[in-house]
């Protein structure tokens, strides 16, 4: 039996599904999905999922926020005065956006919504809040 495991290069193909039954990716019709177990590159509770999987298998998960990608955090959310913007950037709503606060580390924003004077800016990962269901699909391991 050849088992994934952690150090293992895999790829597998993907479907995840938010619970209203919107897909939100599909690798279907794409290269399958790659990373190293163990590395951080996915998400914890999908990455154990994929461990012990051996080729051709095929998985369904059920991740609850807290196992993908959290919970939503209010204080994640932020209005911006639009004259505190930088003129070269126009927002668009929906558009994610990489920014330095003062004194921290670059984050990702989506731009949720604007008005006349501010623009709204949210720090949460737009899958934060979703249970997910994931189909899975190991298609090949790599070991060095």
């Amino acid at each position: 039996m050849n088992q994934a495991k952690c150090g293992d290069k895999v790829k597998v193909h993907i479907n995840v599904w938010l619970e209203n039954g919107t897909n939100f990716v599909s690798s279907k019709d794409d290269e399958p999905l790659e990373f190293t177990i163990g590395k951080g590159e996915v998400i914890t509770g999908f990455e154990n999922a994929v461990i012990g999987m051996e080729v051709g298998e095929k998985k369904t998960l059920k991740l609850f926020p807290e196992d993908a990608f959290g919970q939503r955090q209010e204080e994640l959310v932020m209005d911006v005065s639009k004259s505190d913007f930088p003129e070269h950037i126009t927002p668009v709503i929906g558009e994610r956006l990489r920014i330095r606060m003062r004194g921290s580390d670059p984050i990702e924003v989506t731009v949720a919504n604007e008005d006349e004077d501010t623009i709204t800016l949210d720090g949460n990962h737009p899958l934060a809040g979703y249970t997910l269901t994931y189909n899975i699909q190991l298609v090949s391991i790599n070991r060095f």
